[in-house]
């Protein structure tokens, strides 16, 4: 009986082993992952106030993984994540977002992530199998509207952006999203790192952050903006930057912060750890400071100035323009805070951000660390020193879909005596509604003389024009092009073996433009280019259809609107800059120019995209230049 009792009780056992074995629980899905594993999980969430259910908001907390399971390092990591219900992020630890917004910030259309403080994710060989350096884990904790419980609200993209890597389309299971991505064999091994640093990339602007030297409790960095975009520049630029760890600016060469506030210094922690520092001499203790240019006159300043490429009152040429002005350069002192007083530990700040007054909007990625920067010797040495640590932010040129242009452009022929004027509301029209004029009616046909008078004089003359050419006009009139800058393209001839264009530039506005360049893209006819008469202009390099000019040297200047001469009765008066262009047909045949091919397809002034009109002029009705020609020659005269 006992022994019955024993086989029983075996028996049992053996059933509940094997029981146990049947029900384990699955692998871990990164488990079967040999290179990168990314994952987002929903943790939890529920409703906020205010309380709305055709708009209910909700608290998220979400976690984004990246775990290195592979055998190369994985620098510099990046993760989008699709957010898709108007997510607000208030919170993530361990990143940053990699376009520069602060938090809290909108994410709602998609965002990416990159590492802060720690960027690299090194591999299980090297750490034998450390997750505290192979594995990041990110704490998200936002509002997203419009999924409750039972809902989940995933996002709807998981990728891992990092070049060289290929990644399947997320697999979801209940409250988590994953994805193993894998290195193309193409970059394995990765061959283009350099002593260990990802190489050097390339945009249309770049910023270097260069520590040249440090210390225990502060360290001196040299930053350097450089424009690398051949048709772009930069007017009295800003540039901004969040520090991550109560950084402080104590001084500067070469720039200066737009306030100089010392307060959260003073009554914050900066205060209390440097007790007898002296903050009256320090320059700036925000959060985000913004930075400034300083003039030409404060180059040779013994406390501000004496920097090498200092001091250019915020202009940074395009390179084809002046390679030598194509950058600016300064160098500040940081003080930093415990706990990362060594001289070693080195964070530079992020979310960085640069425009200028004319010029467009740009996004700027994360400091990438690069390979050390290296400088000439400062006492003329042949020898070259060395960046303790470098970093490099590569910024680009943003266009959003509200944003309007600054500039405007009016297309006229020797062939058609009315100008196709700039269309109407191009560069934006006043967002309230109105009853003098109409945003969406076509801009009406004028005659040449129109072109040297500001919008408000032009209305006797187009509806004089309009009657005479018995064309339709809208009640109430279009309303202006709202530019401070026009250009006007004219055909000016055209024969058999050639033809001749002038370009006209207009300033509306009340600043001038010192040093300005503009460019032109035609299609078909650039290749036939043979001289500017009146401006310094080439064909643009390493392209095969876009003209660059700019202003002869002492004269590269367009002058801003003016009175004029009576200005009771006289309209103000455009600053004005032309110049008669030749082409030959040798190199286009079958050129068309009274069709399209003789008409700018782009044209950009200072940087910034102009608006064209929809329509070129027609050859139904031919004409003398003449006029024109006389028109602005004489304005030219009358300005002198």
């Amino acid at each position: 009986m006992a022994i019955r009792n024993l086989c029983v009780i075996l028996v049992t056992i053996s059933l509940s082993a094997y029981s146990s074995l049947s029900q384990a629980p699955p692998p871990p899905p990164n488990s079967s992952c040999n290179d990168v594993f990314v994952s987002y999980t929903y943790n939890r969430g529920r409703p906020i106030p205010p309380f709305d259910p055709t708009n209910q908001a909700y608290r998220f907390e979400s976690t984004v993984t990246v775990l290195n399971n592979g055998r190369d390092e994985l620098k510099s990591w990046r993760v989008y994540v699709g957010f898709r219900y108007k997510e607000r992020l208030t919170s993530a630890t361990n990143a940053v977002l990699a376009d520069g917004t602060p938090l809290p910030g909108f994410v709602g259309n998609g965002t990416e992530f990159v590492g802060f403080p720690e960027t690299d994710l090194k591999t299980a060989i090297d750490t034998a199998g450390d997750l505290t350096q192979m594995e990041v884990r990110v704490e998200l904790v936002g509002t997203q509207f419009g999924v409750g419980a039972p809902g989940i609200p995933l996002p709807n993209n998981l990728t891992l952006v990092n070049d060289g890597y290929t990644c399947p389309a997320a697999t979801t299971q209940g409250n988590e999203m994953h994805l193993c991505c894998t290195r193309n064999v193409s970059s394995r091994p990765d061959n283009n790192l350099e002593d260990n640093f990802l190489p050097r990339q390339d945009g249309d602007v770049i910023i270097m952050y260069d520590v040249t030297r440090t210390y225990e409790n502060y360290y001196w960095a040299q930053v350097n903006i450089s424009n690398h975009n051949p048709l772009g520049r930069l007017d009295n630029w800003k540039l901004s930057w969040e520090w991550m760890n109560e950084e402080f600016i104590y001084a500067m060469k070469g720039a200066y912060p737009s306030v100089v506030d010392t307060r959260d210094c003073i009554y914050g922690r900066q205060g209390q750890h440097y007790l007898k520092m002296d903050f009256s001499q320090a320059l700036s203790c925000e959060k985000l400071p913004t930075i400034i240019d300083l003039p030409p006159t404060s180059e040779n300043d013994t406390n501000l100035g004496l920097f090498p490429l200092c001091c250019r009152n915020g202009t940074i040429l395009s390179p084809t323009m002046d390679p030598s002005k194509s950058f600016s350069v300064f160098e500040m002192q940081v003080f930093k805070m415990p706990p990362d007083l060594n001289r070693s530990l080195l964070i530079p700040p992020q979310n960085w951000k640069i425009n200028g007054t004319f010029n467009s909007d740009f996004e700027c990625g994360p400091p990438i660390p690069v390979s050390p920067s290296h400088f000439s010797d400062p006492n003329g040495l042949p020898s070259k020193r060395s960046a303790v640590a470098s970093w490099q932010v590569v910024c680009n040129i943003t266009h959003f879909k509200d944003q309007s242009p600054k500039c405007c452009v009016s297309f006229s022929a020797f062939y058609n005596d009315s100008v196709v004027p700039c269309s109407t509301c191009a560069c934006g029209c006043n967002t309230k509604p109105s009853q003098t004029c109409i945003a969406n009616e076509t801009a009406l046909l004028l005659p040449y003389s129109t072109l040297l008078l500001p919008f408000e004089n032009r209305t006797r003359e187009a509806l004089e024009w309009a009657r005479i050419k018995r064309m339709t006009v809208p009640n109430p009139l279009p309303c202006g092009d709202s530019c401070g800058v026009s250009i006007n393209w004219h055909v000016l001839s055209d024969y058999r073996g050639g033809w001749n264009a002038r370009i006209s530039l207009f300033n509306w506005g009340d600043n001038a433009f010192a040093d300005w360049f503009a460019a032109v893209q035609l299609d078909k006819a650039a290749p036939g280019f043979e001289k500017f008469y009146s401006f310094n202009g080439s064909a643009l390099p390493e392209s095969n259809n876009t003209l660059f000019m700019q202003g002869f040297p002492n004269l590269n200047y367009l002058l801003a609107e003016r009175d004029g001469d009576n200005p009771r009765k006289d309209p103000r008066v455009p600053g004005i800059q032309q110049s008669v262009i030749s082409f030959t047909k040798k190199k286009t045949p079958g050129i068309n120019v009274a069709g399209e091919d003789g008409f700018p397809t782009k044209v950009i002034f200072n940087g910034e995209e102009c608006a064209l009109p929809a329509i070129r002029p027609s050859s139904g009705h031919k004409t003398n230049a003449a006029p024109f020609a006389f028109v602005i020659v004489l304005a030219l005269l009358f300005i002198h």
